[in-house]
């Protein structure tokens, strides 16, 4: 059953989705009744960087302009009206690690429905772990995606894609077989206009010590994010916990998933976020968060370090909340 979370979330993202202007025209998603705000979307469903129409001009210094960041790349993207806040090597190519994930739900979560039941072939963890799905147990899809996401379970990643296999072929008969959730994968990418950005795999993970799992930019990423949270909100409701014990409906096991962002508390109005770290990717990090009554910003980090990465991003909101504030 869904949450009382998710279904408030739902609500506050209904009037997101509901004005449609054409397949060729731009899509205006993100309303504000009081401001007008909107977010441009290309015929593709990507966001679309622009600056706004009426320029103001800002008395105050700009927020970021004192911003120092250990990432080596990082995007920052008012979707009220595409104007860009901040951007630094927005478009270096760059190993993506746990970020993939998001792809990876969009993927499952197109062709299987929040309440389709998942029997985990593998243990996930060893027993005794706090975070663990046991083989033989059942799960809705919306669990284990929540596990998945929260927790940062590369194996879940890997139940996820192996669940909606045989679903993506039917859907899309040219998908590869034996890997269709990542063939759709780069589908999606494909199709959203991420030039920078392609997966290897399901999960993130470095497939050795020289070559990443999934490449892209910070600007591809925000971009993704973006798309995410328009396109599936509840889907992705999940990351703004803290942490969430979970209990199957069908045979009552019982998990819990503790959230990997540390600067969770630092960002008001989240509306969803991935961590991603590996070794060749360092410290990734990416959000979509309110600065205001329905005025969502979407911010992405990339190659900073493990902890520097939690560091950067409280950093990147404040200073996009004075931005805002301050009319830039």
């Amino acid at each position: 059953m869904e949450t009382q979370h998710n279904r408030q979330y739902e609500i506050r993202a209904r009037s997101l989705l509901e004005r449609s202007m054409g397949p060729v025209a731009l899509v205006l998603v993100f309303c504000a009744s009081a401001t007008g705000a909107i977010v441009y979307f290309s015929s593709s469903g990507a966001p679309v960087d622009a600056q706004t129409s009426s320029t103001v001009i800002a008395t105050e210094p700009d927020p970021f302009a004192a911003v120092s960041l250990q990432g080596e790349s990082a995007y920052v993207l008012d979707l009220s009206d595409g104007h860009v806040l901040y951007s630094l090597n927005p478009d270096t190519q760059l190993p993506l690690a746990s970020m993939t994930k998001v792809a990876t739900v969009l993927a499952v979560s197109q062709v299987l429905t929040p309440d389709s039941l998942i029997t985990i072939p593998f243990d996930t963890s060893p027993p005794g772990s706090a975070e663990r799905l046991a083989a033989g147990t059942t799960w809705r899809l919306q669990d284990v995606i929540n596990f998945t996401l929260i927790a940062s379970s590369n194996a879940g990643a890997d139940i996820l894609a192996a669940a909606a296999e045989d679903a993506i072929r039917r859907k899309y008969p040219q998908a590869t077989p034996g890997s269709a959730t990542l063939w759709r994968m780069n589908d999606i990418a494909r199709q959203l206009g991420l030039a920078n950005t392609y997966f290897l795999n399901d999960n993130g993970l470095d497939i050795s010590t020289t070559q990443a799992g999934a490449f892209g930019s910070a600007r591809d990423v925000a971009k993704l994010f973006a798309y995410a949270a328009t396109s599936a909100p509840a889907i992705f409701a999940g990351t703004t916990q803290n942490n969430m014990a979970l209990t199957s409906s069908v045979d009552g096991s019982k998990t819990s998933a503790f959230n990997t962002d540390l600067a969770l508390s630092a960002i008001p109005g989240i509306i969803m976020g991935k961590t991603g770290y590996t070794d060749l990717a360092g410290g990734n990090l990416g959000i979509v968060f309110d600065v205001g009554p329905a005025h969502p910003v979407v911010a992405v980090v990339l190659h900073s370090t493990e902890d520097g990465r939690f560091d950067d991003m409280r950093k990147i909101v404040a200073a996009s909340i004075a931005a805002v504030s301050a009319g830039r």
